[in-house]
């Protein structure tokens, strides 16, 4: 952990300093907006602040998600050791996330066989998994765009300068310099939103990763709580 701090502390100075020499030489992200053709650059940050807002959302449902799987189903076995089945779904009620929510479907038909037991829990896992990936697919839409768009406004920005150059009947670095800059800065601005978007949804993936391997860990050691307690 101190490694990472470490790491992280020296990028972010590093980070700085390239902000302040860009910064002497007169750039600015204001400026790099309203020469990269402010109508392009504000549909990439609105594409970015979209795909950002699905983002957070997420990964606030899938952190309130996660819980100790492992004590949720201590708790749960020492209630059905005791027989007391609806002190083990107050306990399933009264915790956040689909692995109580599913835990609690297999409570609910504890008196069935396990096989119908099964069917229940996988058909209910089906609807929670969906749940956790609900909103995905925006992200992976805004993650497409932003780069399209920043080459849509490549290619208008090529054309534009082709056309000052004919209008200007002479190939100046002047007029060729001013449109490949705009031309390049909205690729530039698409690519780091879609980048920016990539990390924040393969960091969701992962969450939604950790909690179907605890859905499907938790589904199998309740049917064996129950099936331990149909023996005695």
């Amino acid at each position: 952990m101190n490694t990472i701090l470490l790491l992280a502390a020296d990028a972010a100075a590093k980070a700085t300093e390239v902000a302040a020499e860009t910064a002497e030489q007169g750039w600015s992200l204001r400026q790099l907006f309203i020469d990269g053709n402010p109508y392009f650059m504000s549909t990439v940050a609105f594409c970015l602040a979209l795909g950002l807002a699905f983002c957070i959302e997420r990964i606030v449902y899938l952190s309130l998600s996660e819980i100790n799987a492992k004590k949720l189903l201590s708790d749960i076995e020492k209630k059905v050791e005791d027989k007391d089945f609806e002190g083990a779904k107050d306990i399933c009620r009264n915790t956040y996330g689909p692995v109580a929510s599913i835990c609690y479907q297999g409570l609910l038909r504890k008196d069935e066989s396990i096989e119908d037991i099964e069917r229940s829990i996988a058909s209910y896992g089906s609807v929670q998994a969906a749940n956790l990936d609900k909103g995905c697919s925006w992200i992976t839409l805004f993650i497409a765009i932003a780069p399209s768009l920043g080459f849509l406004g490549t290619v208008i920005g090529m054309v534009l300068t082709f056309n000052d150059i004919q209008n200007a009947g002479d190939i100046s670095p002047a007029v060729v310099a001013s449109g490949m800059k705009v031309a390049l800065i909205t690729t530039i601005f698409g690519i780091v939103s879609a980048v920016i978007l990539q990390i924040f949804y393969n960091f969701i993936l992962s969450k939604i990763e950790h909690i179907t391997c605890q859905m499907e860990e938790s589904a199998i050691s309740l049917m064996d709580i129950l099936a331990k307690s149909k023996k005695q």
